[in-house]
C-alpha cells in the first residue's frame, strides 16, 4: 500500500505541474512569435505599367497583441521599391512623399494601402508588369522576419500628386501613372496638380 501511495502523490504532483505549464504556455504573449507570423496580406494589386514607376496596393492586417512596423519592401521588377505616403503640402493640394520609419501596423488592427495614400512605390521598374500578371513582393519587419506575398497586376488610372521638394524626381521615363501618382518628364509635373 506505502508504493500505491507514493505512486499516486507522484502522478498527482506530475499531473500538477504539467498543467501549470499548460496554463503558462496558452497564457503567455506573442511577442517571441517573428512579427511575419501575425501578418496577413490581402486585396494586394499593383498598378501595370511598361516603365518608370508604379505602385502596389492592399490591406496589411495584424493578429498579434503588439504594433508590427514594416521597414522594407521589395520586389524583382523595380530597381527599388519604397514605402511612401501622401500629405497636405499647406497649399491646399498635396504631395507624395518616402515614410519616414516605415508603415506601422496596429497591435489586433489593419492599414490599407490605397491610392492617393500609403502605398509601395516600384521605382524605375525594370520590366513591363502587364495586366493579369502576378507581381511578388517581400515586405521585412522591424524583427527582420519577412513575408511574401503576390500582387495581381491591373490597369488603373488614377489622380495626380508630386513629390516632396527634395523627393527623388530623378526618374526622366516616370510612368508615374499609378493610383494617384501621374508624373510628366517636364518639370510641370512637380507643380501641384490639386490647386
Amino acid at each position: 500500500m506505502a508504493i500505491s501511495r507514493t505512486l499516486i502523490r507522484s502522478l498527482g504532483l506530475t499531473a500538477a505541474a504539467l498543467l501549470s505549464f499548460v496554463v503558462v504556455a496558452c497564457g503567455s504573449d506573442d511577442s517571441s512569435a517573428p512579427a511575419s507570423d501575425s501578418i496577413t496580406v490581402s486585396d494586394q494589386w499593383v498598378k501595370a505599367a511598361e516603365s518608370g514607376m508604379t505602385a502596389a496596393f492592399g490591406t496589411i492586417a495584424n493578429s498579434s497583441d503588439h504594433d508590427i512596423r514594416i521597414v522594407s519592401a521589395h520586389t524583382d521588377l523595380a530597381r527599388t521599391t519604397e514605402m511612401h505616403e501622401v500629405v497636405d503640402n499647406g497649399s491646399g493640394g498635396t504631395t507624395m512623399r518616402q515614410k519616414d520609419g516605415g508603415f506601422l501596423v496596429p497591435a489586433k488592427s489593419s492599414i490599407t494601402l490605397s491610392p492617393g495614400a500609403e502605398h509601395f512605390m516600384l521605382m524605375d521598374v525594370t520590366r513591363p508588369i502587364t495586366t493579369g500578371q502576378n507581381v511578388a513582393f517581400t515586405i521585412r519587419f522591424e524583427d527582420g522576419s519577412t513575408k511574401t506575398f503576390d500582387a495581381l497586376a491591373r490597369d488603373f488610372d488614377g489622380n495626380q500628386e508630386n513629390y516632396a521638394p527634395g523627393g527623388d524626381t530623378d526618374h526622366p521615363d516616370m510612368d508615374h501613372g499609378t493610383a494617384g501618382h501621374d508624373m510628366q518628364q517636364s518639370e510641370s509635373a512637380h507643380a501641384d496638380s490639386h490647386q
